[in-house]
């Protein structure tokens, strides 16, 4: 029986900013994820805040919240056999200095904070996130 999940991926301001859309949307296709859907948007600061709510109490809560809110962001919604966990393979670790060679923030990350892409770390809140970006 196949597992097809959907996850959400967001190519950060810094990626946007590079223009590296493309070229990531290329990596996940030529890694046999189907883009369903995406949309370019700029959140605000309350609507990155929503978004992170899980990190609320977390040092890095506001730095992160500014940060997806200081440019425009592509939001994905990312469709594969066991899309999260590969999803979250593919992306690497959270600290690009420490991310295997080939992953897209391996490749294209800046630093911890400015690591290019966001992907759900779980097939509820990737639920979650979906909505929040695409409700019907």
């Amino acid at each position: 029986m196949s597992n097809i999940q959907q996850t959400l991926s967001i190519i950060k301001p810094d990626a946007v900013e590079r223009n590296l859309e493309e070229k990531i949307k290329a990596i996940f296709t030529k890694e046999g994820f189907n883009i369903v859907k995406e949309k370019k948007i700029k959140l605000d600061k309350s609507d990155a805040e929503k978004f992170y709510k899980v990190h609320e109490t977390k040092p890095f809560y506001n730095d992160l919240c500014e940060y997806l809110s200081s440019g425009p962001i592509l939001v994905m919604i990312l469709e594969k056999e066991e899309a999260v966990k590969n999803n979250r393979i593919l992306m690497g670790a959270t600290n690009p200095k420490d991310a295997e060679e080939g992953t897209i923030r391996k490749k294209f990350g800046i630093s911890i904070d400015k690591n290019s892409v966001h992907g759900s770390d779980s097939p509820e809140n990737a639920k979650n996130e979906i909505d929040f970006f695409f409700q019907n």
